[in-house]
């Protein structure tokens, strides 16, 4: 287990620190602040998000297994990536509806941060692991490993909790799944 939240840790670190994400101006500037590649995937998880059983809040995280930065009109992000749609009850968030969308996410740099053109998605039941060998190729296993880890869903899926409560002002201390216990949020 530590050797997966470790490759996640570490995979998220690369992927912060591609040249992704833009530093901030020596000066301010009068301009909306530009995408970076996470929010343009997030962006688009949330549309998928509108596609399920609508919540007051839809939360996307990602469990990013690599990415390639070397071409900035094709920059591929491989990765489990999640939409949650939630109803808040007092401090819980309730969740609804949402899923899982594994596959390799294709990005090209804009004047504005990034749009995201393709999005290869590995197929449902019997197509599942021929397409996901096809699209993770050598990541393959990484991508199980990752993908069956729970600890590094938990750990991704609180992050992305706390960090739109605290955008959105939400004064939450939960999150549950129908049929489980709720979960403290902790940083």
């Amino acid at each position: 287990m530590k050797r997966i939240l470790i490759l996640v840790l570490c995979s998220l670190a690369a992927f912060y620190g591609c040249k992704c994400q833009k530093k901030a101006p020596a000066e301010p500037q009068p301009q909306v602040q530009k995408e970076t590649c996470l929010t343009t995937i997030s962006r688009y998880m949330t549309g998928i998000g509108s596609q399920y059983l609508q919540g007051e809040h839809c939360i996307p995280y990602s469990l990013i297994v690599a990415a390639d930065t070397t071409d900035a009109g094709d920059i591929k992000v491989w990765g489990d990536f999640w939409v949650e749609n939630y109803s808040q009850s007092g401090d819980t968030l309730k969740s609804v509806s949402g899923g899982s969308h594994p596959g390799c996410i294709h990005l090209k740099k804009t004047d504005d941060g990034y749009s995201l053109p393709d999005f290869e998605a590995v197929g449902d039941g019997s197509d599942f692991n021929p397409t996901a060998k096809a699209i993770f190729g050598d990541l393959y296993d990484s991508f199980i490993a990752l993908s069956s880890s729970d600890d590094a869903k938990k750990a991704a899926r609180m992050k992305s909790i706390i960090e739109y409560a605290a955008a959105n002002d939400l004064q939450v201390s939960f999150y549950q799944d129908y049929g489980w216990p709720p979960v403290k949020l902790e940083q």
